[in-house]
């Protein structure tokens, strides 16, 4: 029984991934049930956590555990003193005093604490900054690190992003401000994603202005169109995916963070295969025309965010 407690979600996500790879490694068999606190009915983590007939591990995520119903928190308080050796029970907690029972119990009871944070001063989002850069292998300058914070803002989700997004395009070991500078002057990324969901989400004059703003301000075509083919990608991605996996499973099936998932799930309303097949035509036809193949990139752009949002509803 592990409990991660703490109101930041990237890392409390993070801390779950980890821990569900961590049984996959010893067990790749073993079966994830994702869970939501408010649907949980009594009797489902026995029901669960009970020994399988081929031997395979289970792995019980409850994630908004300050939701759950007293009798499944007096369920799983009690399950804590005597788990199974066959499955492992994570609850995300964000912390605060709704839910206080379930935390204070199963600490009680010995389960395994993960606190995580959110991460108020600027020192600590920039060690964030920092330690993405080394998990990628790469290193980051003291200036290049505050550029990045002062471009992309405060969301760790989107800082994420935007070290991955610099750690895999940058050449060289070390990163400078001179690579943020490129990739994200005027917020280039948040711009370019922002552009994608007014767009996909049929929204064409705040997608138009969005564009023309973000062209005006610096941001290379190149990586509008990237943000755009993502934002349709991902409708493709998340459409396309088997109706029977749902939380965790789904989030790993497909690459992609539960929260993306969810707010793609929205998107998606009004859109089709053939609508998504036109939109992906029009993009490479835009990529060709912003790398050298026409001689007009910025109509090109606003063309393409027409016919993105015209494919929505298959017009």
């Amino acid at each position: 029984m592990t409990l991660v407690v703490g109101d930041e979600e990237l890392l409390a996500d993070r801390a779950v991934g980890e821990l569900v790879a961590a049984v996959r490694a010893a067990d790749p068999g073993a079966q994830v049930h994702d869970l939501f606190g408010g649907k949980v009915e009594h009797g489902e983590l026995t029901r669960l956590a009970s020994p399988s007939l081929f031997g395979d591990r289970s792995i019980v995520v409850f994630r908004s555990a300050q939701d759950l119903g007293k009798d499944v928190v007096a369920e799983i308080v009690s399950y804590t003193g005597s788990p199974s050796d066959d499955c492992v029970v994570v609850l995300v907690h964000p912390g605060g005093v709704k839910g206080k029972a379930l935390v204070d119990g199963v600490k009680k009871a010995g389960a395994a604490v993960v606190t995580v944070t959110k991460l108020t001063k600027a020192g600590e989002r920039l060690d964030f900054v920092r330690a993405e850069m080394r998990n990628a292998g790469r290193t980051i300058t003291a200036d290049a690190a505050q550029a990045l914070l002062d471009a992309v803002g405060n969301d760790l989700r989107e800082l994420a992003a935007a070290c991955g997004q610099l750690a895999f395009d940058t050449p060289g070991k070390a990163i400078d401000e001179g690579a943020v500078a490129r990739y994200h002057r005027g917020r280039a990324e948040v711009s370019g994603f922002t552009v994608a969901d007014k767009a996909v989400e049929g929204k064409l004059g705040e997608a138009l202005e969005q564009l023309r703003w973000a062209l005006g301000t610096g941001v290379a075509p190149v990586l509008l169109v990237s943000a755009l083919a993502g934002g349709v990608r991902s409708l493709a991605k998340v459409g396309s995916a088997p109706r029977n996996l749902r939380g965790g499973q789904l989030a790993s099936h497909l690459g992609m963070p539960p929260w993306k998932i969810d707010r793609v799930k929205r998107q998606l309303n009004g859109w089709g295969p053939e609508g998504i097949a036109h939109a992906m035509q029009a993009l490479a036809v835009a990529d060709e025309q912003v790398k050298g193949g026409g001689t007009d990139p910025a109509y090109a752009l606003e063309r393409t965010v027409h016919v993105i949002v015209a494919s929505r509803n298959g017009r």
